[in-house]
């Protein structure tokens, strides 16, 4: 039988390029994301794809679409959480409130709704139990210059990560997290042309092929329910990470 996965942020970068694997692959794919075309347009006519336009900081419209998962598929084995926005550079006292509540409502928040969602849904189902995935960052152990409300929100996941481990065990529900850094994404594509550094400079930073992001995700989903990862990192080489400040 088929499993199911349900991806955030599927319209885009990393999660279109994820849900592209799987549909490959055979799995059953829930994509969720704002944009109804760009949806339509990654399941294409594939019987084991199913579209769900929906705000992930709607918490009516998240649950909406964790049922229709379910009664379309059956059950749920996987979630990536993996929707979230990066706001414009800025020191504290140059980000607005509004960008900031943004990136909490997003990044966090979301985040929140959507493991909430699929948590509730593999402790009842038959047979109980699930994955789930989290989208952290490099971010969620160094920042970056001007990152306040991005590099806050992510390690803020990092908790929830390590929240979501420890009380799913009871429920056969394990939680993991993927930290990426520098992989070719529309979201990332500034970095590639030259982003500010701890000191004080502008410069390109390497880049790697978003494939190695989704061999990575599609590893931590095919391990077997007795088995967690519950952090790796995917980065590119020689970027400036492990030394950043």
């Amino acid at each position: 039988m088929a499993r199911t996965i349900l991806i955030t942020g599927a319209s885009a970068g990393i999660g279109r390029d994820c849900a592209e694997r799987f549909i490959a692959l055979g799995w059953n794919v829930a994509l969720l994301a704002r944009r109804a075309e760009a949806l339509a347009e990654v399941a294409g006519d594939a019987p084991n794809a199913l579209a769900l336009p929906c705000d992930v900081t709607d918490d009516a419209a998240v649950d909406a679409a964790f049922d229709a998962t379910a009664q379309r598929f059956g059950r749920l084995d996987v979630l990536f959480n993996n929707a979230g926005l990066m706001p414009k550079g800025a020191l504290i006292d140059e980000l607005s409130p509004a960008d900031w509540r943004a990136a909490v409502e997003v990044n966090l928040t979301g985040m929140f709704l959507c493991a909430r969602a699929a948590f509730a849904r593999m402790r009842r189902q038959v047979p109980m139990g699930g994955r789930i995935i989290n989208n952290g960052s490099v971010s969620a152990h160094a920042a970056r210059p001007g990152s306040v409300a991005y590099t806050s929100t992510k390690h803020a996941i990092t908790g929830l990560t390590k929240a979501l481990e420890l009380d799913g065990r009871a429920f056969d529900i394990t939680c993991g997290q993927i930290d990426i850094g520098n992989a070719r994404t529309d979201l990332a594509e500034r970095i590639a042309r030259g982003v500010p550094q701890a000191d004080g400079t502008i410069r390109p930073e390497p880049m790697m092929e978003l494939a190695h992001v989704t061999d990575a995700v599609v590893h931590m989903a095919r391990l077997p329910a007795h088995v967690n990862m519950p952090f790796l990192t995917v980065m590119a080489a020689k970027m400036p990470f492990l030394a950043r400040g």
